[in-house]
């Protein structure tokens, strides 16, 4: 399972937002550019530079690796709709990022980590694919002999102070998690442009 190893709030700052999901990010307190250059001012990009680094933005935001988001964009191309909005589809519902949207995870780091791990299962089933695409009516819960691992300490605190998206329900006394729908509308809006990622795939 191929995975980058770079710092994450390095790769958050070198694209000037948080991509970690951390409370206390770098980027928050060192906006500039990682480098000893970062300081001064962002280069202005090119059309290619700035489809480029959306690309990049995205794909980092996922954790995914190159070729895997290729395949994710293939994909979408492929299918009949707006290109931009089934590519995020699919990255949203990935368990690892559902694991992380219901609140199991403090980051998609640690949920690739649990899914990983085995810590989780859908509908009953272990999954440890952090790639898994989930559908509309699976369930999200944690293993019953995995629930007193240290990771899921204070877990029904947290999620009780925790709003899941709207497409996905999270029952924080009985720690299950359901994807009512899938993501559309307001739910697809990322911290990255779309449009440019698809102009970036179709020179």
């Amino acid at each position: 399972m191929g995975r980058t190893m770079k710092p994450t709030c390095k790769m958050c700052r070198r694209e000037g937002v948080s991509l970690c999901g951390r409370e206390k990010c770098a980027v928050k307190r060192r906006s500039f550019t990682p480098g000893q250059h970062g300081p001064g001012r962002r280069p202005r990009l090119t059309a290619y530079g700035q489809q480029l680094r959306e690309k990049q933005k995205a794909k980092r935001l996922y954790n995914v690796m190159e070729k895997q988001f290729s395949n994710y964009f293939a994909k979408a191309n492929s299918m009949k709709g707006n290109t931009g909005e089934i590519l995020v589809r699919m990255l949203e519902t990935r368990l690892d990022n559902v694991v992380y949207r219901l609140g199991f995870a403090k980051t998609r780091r640690q949920a690739r980590q649990m899914v990983g791990h085995a810590l989780l299962e859908v509908n009953g089933v272990k999954v440890d694919i952090p790639s898994y695409q989930v559908k509309t009516g699976d369930e999200i819960t944690i293993r019953a002999n995995k629930v007193d691992k240290k990771v899921f300490e204070g877990l029904k605190e947290r999620l009780a102070k925790q709003e899941a998206p709207s497409w996905l329900h999270m029952d924080a006394g009985s720690l299950k998690g359901k994807v009512t729908s899938l993501p559309d509308g307001e739910d697809l809006k990322q911290v990255f442009d779309t449009k440019l990622i698809v102009e970036f795939y179709s020179r």
